[in-house]
């Protein structure tokens, strides 16, 4: 199947790497660490065409935390509470453990 549109809605993990535009070999490393949304039917793989596509919008985690650092940039009172947290361990921001 040279045209992604032409997919079905389940692929194999042949079309879902084809979907991806990854190599298969690479959705496979993706599977077997459950990153990737699929099912495993007897001894084959399958792949929602949609959960896919969802799973590339999806934000990780480490791009939740960022974004809520960004948030919290302009926040005036982080100053405050970083120095307090500071005081109460005993030693400036600056100092080493």
């Amino acid at each position: 199947m040279s045209h992604v549109a032409d997919l079905p809605e389940v692929l194999t993990p042949e079309e879902a790497a084809a979907f991806l535009r990854v190599p298969e070999d690479s959705l496979q490393r993706l599977v077997s660490k459950q990153a990737l949304p699929g099912r495993k039917i007897d001894d084959q793989w399958r792949f929602l065409k949609a959960a896919l596509a969802a799973w590339l919008c999806d934000r990780t985690g480490k791009d939740i935390l960022l974004g809520q650092a960004g948030a919290l940039a302009d926040d005036e009172s982080l100053v405050g509470l970083r120095n307090a947290i500071y005081e109460s361990r005993g030693r400036s921001e600056t100092e080493a453990e």
